[in-house]
This record gives C-alpha cells, sequence and structure tokens, in this order.
C-alpha cells in the first residue's frame, strides 16, 4: 500500500479543486426539481466545471459516460444520467461528481429530495449524512483509519440500516482512487495510523433495508438488491494535526 502524503502546495491545489466542488454541488441541489431530467444535472454540472477551467475527472473514467453520476432512489451509487429518466416529486436522488484542479483531483457526494418527500426518506438522507460526521470525529492524527469505518457503520446500523460492503471509500490526490480503501463498516484490523496531509474522500452508502446490491445491465448502476432506498454523502477531508479540514465543505449545507 503506498499512501501519498500531500506537500503544503499540494493541499492548497485540493483545496482548491474541492472549493470549486462544493460550488457545483450547491448549484445542482438549487436546480433539481421535479420534471427534470437526470440528464440537464449532467449537463449543468459539466458546463459548471468546465467554466472553472477544470476537467470532469468522472467522465470516460474506466469507461463512465458521464460526469455526474445520478442515482435515484433505489440506486445507490454510478447511475448514469438520461434525457428520458425524469425526476418526480418524492424522489431521493444522490449526486456524486468530481473534478481535476491542475492535476488534483476532488470528489463528493449529496443526495437531494426531489420536492417533498416522505419521512422515512427524509431520515435515511439525514441519517446517512451525519453517519459521514460520526466518522471523521476520529479522522485525526494518530487515530487509526479504521475507528471511521467502525463508527460510520455502527451509527447507521443503529437505526437499523444497511451500510453497503461492496463499495468503499478511498484516498485522493493526482489519481482520483488511490490508497488506502476506507470501508463504511467495522473491520477486523484496526488499519493504517492517519498522518497529517493524508487526503482521504469518506462516502456512506447507506440503505432502508439489507446491504446486499447488485450491478444492472450497463456495468455501472448499482441498486439495492431488495429495492429499499439508498442515499450517499461524500466529502474529501485533509488529515490534520488537530481537527480534520473538509475541503469539499466550507459551509453547512442548506437543508433538505
Amino acid at each position: 500500500m503506498s499512501i501519498s502524503i500531500k506537500t503544503a502546495r499540494e493541499i492548497e491545489k485540493m483545496r482548491r479543486a474541492g472549493e470549486l466542488l462544493e460550488k457545483v454541488h450547491d448549484e445542482l441541489g438549487r436546480a433539481i426539481h421535479p420534471g427534470m431530467s437526470t440528464w440537464e444535472i449532467n449537463k449543468l454540472g459539466e458546463e459548471m466545471i468546465r467554466s472553472f477551467g477544470c476537467t470532469p475527472n468522472f467522465l470516460n473514467y474506466n469507461g463512465y459516460p458521464a460526469s455526474i453520476c445520478v442515482s435515484v432512489n433505489e440506486e445507490v451509487v454510478h447511475g448514469i444520467p438520461s434525457k428520458k429518466r425524469i425526476l418526480k416529486e418524492g424522489d431521493i436522488v444522490s449526486l456524486d461528481a468530481g473534478l481535476i484542479y491542475e492535476g488534483y483531483h476532488s470528489d463528493a457526494a449529496r443526495t437531494h429530495a426531489v420536492g417533498e418527500i416522505s419521512p422515512e426518506a427524509r431520515k435515511l438522507v439525514e441519517v446517512t449524512r451525519q453517519a459521514f460526521f460520526e466518522g471523521i470525529k476520529y479522522a485525526k492524527a494518530g487515530h487509526h483509519l479504521h475507528e471511521i469505518s467502525a463508527a460510520i457503520g455502527a451509527y447507521a446500523e443503529s437505526f437499523g440500516y444497511g451500510v453497503v460492503r461492496d463499495l468503499v471509500g478511498h484516498g485522493i490526490g493526482t489519481h482520483l482512487h488511490e490508497d488506502p480503501a476506507v470501508p463504511n463498516f467495522a473491520q477486523p484490523s484496526r488499519g493504517v495510523r492517519l498522518q497529517p496531509g493524508m487526503t482521504l474522500a469518506i462516502e456512506p452508502m447507506i440503505t432502508a433495508g439489507g446491504y446486499a446490491v447488485r450491478w444492472l445491465d450497463d456495468d455501472w448502476t448499482v441498486v439495492t438488491e431488495d429495492g429499499s432506498l439508498a442515499a450517499h454523502y461524500e466529502n474529501t477531508i485533509l488529515i490534520t494535526e488537530g481537527e480534520p479540514e473538509i475541503l469539499t465543505l466550507s459551509h453547512t449545507e442548506e437543508d433538505l
């Protein structure tokens, strides 16, 4: 395993990559409404990323055909945007996006309400978001990586939710996916010791039912095996000497 420790110069570039990605997510969150196609979300996101002079890092990544992953309801991650897929009142939609700024990647995800959603859906989205913050209480130098994993899983499971096993968070830097892998559930080992300068993409993927998932025939879209709703929340973070810095979140997002 080769974990990169970022220099001050690299951290500045990653901080800027994160700030710009946050702007994209904020704009997309405001734009979402019933009647919008998932392709429109992708188009708006890609246009914004390019307007910043950046590159969408998901586009053509291992063949993925879009810039924004748009996953609706039981779709966990990697949904492919389509002009035919129209959002409707009561849906929840997860947007996963990233960009490259001067050679450095950012990665973040949010799950949004489409109009009015059920109390059950709202709770799933809120718990998924909070699971991230429960995890990063341990994202400090001297702690071990899997303390983050255990905290995320324990919090989500305390509500009876499923924690997806087949997909995990990751290191990030000059590549979108770097070492180490960051599971969202308890591990048998303590994992690596966290050091200042590590940058991680931490991303709880939580379901209202069981944790089992399957891939659709498009080879990308991951859905819950039991058809239950799924939510996704992710930020790129920096390990420091003290509290972690959330590079893709400079303020608290607006309420759902």
